[in-house]
Formats: C-alpha cells, structure tokens, sequence
C-alpha cells in the first residue's frame, strides 16, 4: 500500500510512534498502552503532590499520619506494585474523599477519616486508592487523552480549526471525581485483595461504600436544600453496595483468599481519632451559619442572613440566595507606608469609579468599583481594601447579572464594614469542633447526644452518619461513639 496522502502518512507515522508506548500493566500481566515510563509516572506524581499539598495542607498530627502510613505501607508491601516508594498522606480538608496521585501518592481527608469505624475500613479505602496506583489508572486515562488530544490536533488543522490538550486538567478531573465505574470496580477488587493478603477482613470495603453511600445520600439532599452541586466520594453505585452483584462477586473472590477472623480492630482506630478536627480547621477559619470567625489572624465578619459560606485555605467565598452574586476575601502581606488606594493601583485595579475612603472597626481602608473578569464575563465589582497591621483583606464582590452591582452594594459593603477583632465567645468559636469518643450506657440516645452537640444544623443526622448508624439506629450499651465537642 502507498501512502500518498501526507494526512495519511502523519498518522501511519504518528500511530506507529504510540505503539511504542505499550507496556505490561502490573496487574494484569497484558499489554497495556501507555505513553509513561515508570520513572515518568513517579516524577510527575512529585510534582504534582507540591501542588496538592499547597491547596490541601498536611493535617498537624504527627502520631494519626505515622498509624496511616503504617497501614497504608502494609497493603503497599502485598500490592502488585511493592517496589514503588508510597506516600500516605492525611490531609487537613472536611471533604469526604480520598484520591491518589500517580507514582504512589495517596491523599486521605481528615472528613472521611472522621466517618470511619474500623483500621479495616480505613485499609478499603486506602486500598482502593492502592488499586487506581497499581493499575495505573491515571497514567493510562492520561496517556488516552493525549492521544485524543494529538489525533484531534492533526485531523482539525487540516479543517484550519487549532486542537488543544491540556493533560493535567483530564488527569487532575479524573483523580478527583474517579475514572469510571470500570476502573473504580477494578479499584474494588483490587483493593478488597491487598486487605485479605494483608490480614484484613476484606468485607470491610462493603462497608465502607455502604457508609459512603449513606454521606452521598445526605449530602444530596442537604445540596438541594441549599441550592447547590452536592459533593461525594467518587466512584460510588448508584444502589446500595449490599445490592450490588458485581462488588459481591469482587469482595467474595478476595473473601476466598483470607485467612478466617480477619483483622478489623475497631478500638485502635478509635483511640487515634480522639482529638481530630471535625468541620473547618481552625487554621482556615471558622463558619457558623452566616458568620466567619479566624482565631489565628483575630478577625470575624457578619454575611447577610441565608448567604452561603464557602471557606477555602487562601480565600472565603461569600454567595447570594441563588447564587445571584459573591462576595471573595482574601489576605495578603502589605507593603508598610503604603496607602490602601495604592494598593488597589497596584494590585491593578483600573477605571476606578466611587472611590472613596472607609473605616471598619478603627480601621483605615478605601473602596472603589472597578471592572473585574469572571466566569461569567467582565462585571463591574466592589473592590474594598481594609488594613489591619500589617496585612490588607480585599473584599471583592461581583453581582451574576451585567448589571446587578446596586442591587448587592449594600451587602458587599455590610460584610467589609463588618469586620472586627473577636469577642471572649467569638475565640472559643474559632478553636473549631473535634472529634471525641465516648461510651454508650442503656439510656444513651442519638436525639440526646445531638441535642448536646455544638453542630448547629442535622446534628442527630451528622452523629448517627459518624457512627454508622443512619438513618435511625440506636448504640448498643458499651459500643463506643465518636461525639461532636
């Protein structure tokens, strides 16, 4: 066959290239196409942990990360890719979920941490994450998407349309929110397999997408109480675990090779979640219905009522009913002798319009609006600057609407003027909640225990899912539950 065409030969020559690209999957023992060296695998996941880690920090306890470690480097070494250097990490984040990067890298979240009953359940979990690693899930999603990416750039330039790729977002979107129901069941089995060759009972992973399965179910409706996209753990059944054959098939062949009594020790993993932070991290700041407290920084703010807090490690995000318009703040280091005008200039705000000076709780600021770029194009913004010592907190408050800023000027303003040192009450507010155990007597109840309990909203729906007891289970009398304090 000739190959005239030049189309045609930049794709024989392009296809021929990719070939190269197989490799025998560490699982399967078949031919596997990707576009990665092992090594390549490994520095692209120590590059991208720095990111990670930037975002979501470690979380502060030496001796909870050093018992993770221990349990993760135990299904690491029966793992079918054992020589590999693992990194098990606890990160300091209220989200329910649990990632991995490739290379090694595994990322739990203190807020799945703090719905966990059992060391076994903590092993599904990271062993689930163990799988996505050792079947190089993301290297092959990744090497997939170039090669979209590559075709889709070739066979568009000859219609004079450019083709782009960026391969960290298909990469970072699939290690967030899961690869598919077919890798996340092979993540199952695979994990369900490390626990029974680790000693673990392997019906734990069950378990766990049981337990995970209920958060999604009360995560959804409190979304859709809030007028908002819930967050989930990825890669769940749509039904319960306990009805789905496929994840029963999986657990029973990992079930026939364990040995009889696996380990579960409830007791130990309990003792090392005495103390965890539940909720905000203190370091972040604390919500509490529409207000915001940071203990570390000695600052609160007042949002106006039925807005939603959203808190980030760099930045709070304030949204409207309907999310009609938000409000950011952010800190940051100031320049001493610099004025908050200057400020704004030099932070490149232009077109100033109604700028003019502002005081909030004895402090100097300035405030303008100005023409800022958002998702959903240019608006014109409040943008406010507050000093406090030697940092500047920027308010900037954008309306959905082109031309919506009167409509919320008021309440952008309300927030920036709001600003003030904490009060005795505030500070206590602004140490955070933590999880401590307790043990059930016969007159234990979960409506007792939520009606003592600090969490403001769904207190006796959040402890009954802490201790895997939803939707209306009781303690038994000496079970030991996780509270709220």
């Amino acid at each position: 066959m000739t190959l005239k065409h030049p189309l045609r030969l930049l794709l024989f020559l392009l296809l021929t290239r990719l070939l190269t690209g197989c490799a025998t999957n560490p699982v399967t023992g078949q031919p596997d196409f990707v576009l990665m060296s092992e090594a390549q695998e490994v520095s692209l996941g120590r590059r991208y942990n720095q990111e990670i880690l930037k975002q979501k920090p470690a979380y502060d306890d030496p001796a909870l990360a050093a018992y993770v470690d221990r349990v993760g480097q135990t299904l690491a070494r029966v793992s079918h890719r054992p020589n590999l250097t693992y990194h098990f990490t606890v990160v300091d984040s209220p989200a329910v979920n649990a990632f991995a990067l490739p290379g090694g890298y595994i990322y739990i979240e203190r807020g799945l941490l703090a719905y966990l009953n059992t060391e076994a359940q903590l092993a599904a979990v990271l062993g689930h994450e163990l799988g996505h690693v050792t079947a190089r899930h993301s290297v092959r999603q990744q090497s997939a998407a170039t090669v979209t990416g590559v075709l889709g750039t070739v066979l568009s330039s000859r219609l004079g349309v450019q083709g782009t790729q960026d391969v960290f977002n298909v990469l970072g979107k699939a290690v967030l929110s899961g690869y598919g129901r077919k890798h996340e069941l092979e993540a199952d089995r695979l994990g369900a397999l490390y626990l029974a060759r680790a000693g673990y009972d392997p019906h734990a992973m069950i378990e766990v997408i049981g337990i995970l399965k209920n958060q999604e179910l009360f995560e959804r409706q409190r979304a859709r109480e809030q007028g908002r996209q819930p967050r989930a753990y990825h890669g769940l059944f749509a039904t319960h675990p306990d009805n789905d054959r496929r994840l029963q098939e999986v657990v029973a062949e990992a079930g026939r090779l364990a040995t009889p009594g696996g380990a579960v020790n409830r007791n130990g993993f309990l003792d090392h979640l005495e103390g965890l932070v539940f909720g905000d991290s203190p370091r972040d700041g604390i919500r509490h219905r529409n207000r915001f407290v940071h203990g570390p920084l000695d600052f609160g703010l007042d949002f106006p009522p039925r807005w939603r807090l959203e808190n980030f490690p760099d930045r709070l995000l304030g949204l409207a009913p309907d999310k009609q318009a938000l409000l950011e703040v952010r800190v940051r280091p100031v320049e001493g002798g610099q004025s908050p005008r200057a400020l704004l200039q030099k932070l490149g705000v232009k077109d100033f319009r109604d700028g003019r000076p502002l005081r909030a709780g004895g402090l100097r600021g300035y405030t303008v609006t100005a023409p800022v770029s958002t998702g959903f194009g240019s608006r014109r913004a409040r943008v406010t600057v507050l000093y406090d010592h030697g940092n500047a907190f920027l308010f900037i408050g954008v309306s959905r609407q082109a031309n919506g800023l009167a409509r919320f000027d008021a309440d952008f303003l309300s927030v920036a003027r709001s600003y003030h040192k904490l009060s005795a009450d505030e500070k206590k507010l602004a140490r955070g909640h933590r999880l401590h155990i307790i043990t059930a007597t016969a007159r234990t109840r979960m409506a007792e225990l939520a009606r003592n309990s600090p969490l403001d909203r769904d207190a006796e729906e959040q402890l009954r899912l802490l201790n895997d007891l939803y939707p209306d289970g009781e303690p038994r009398p000496g079970q030991r539950l996780k509270v709220v304090r």
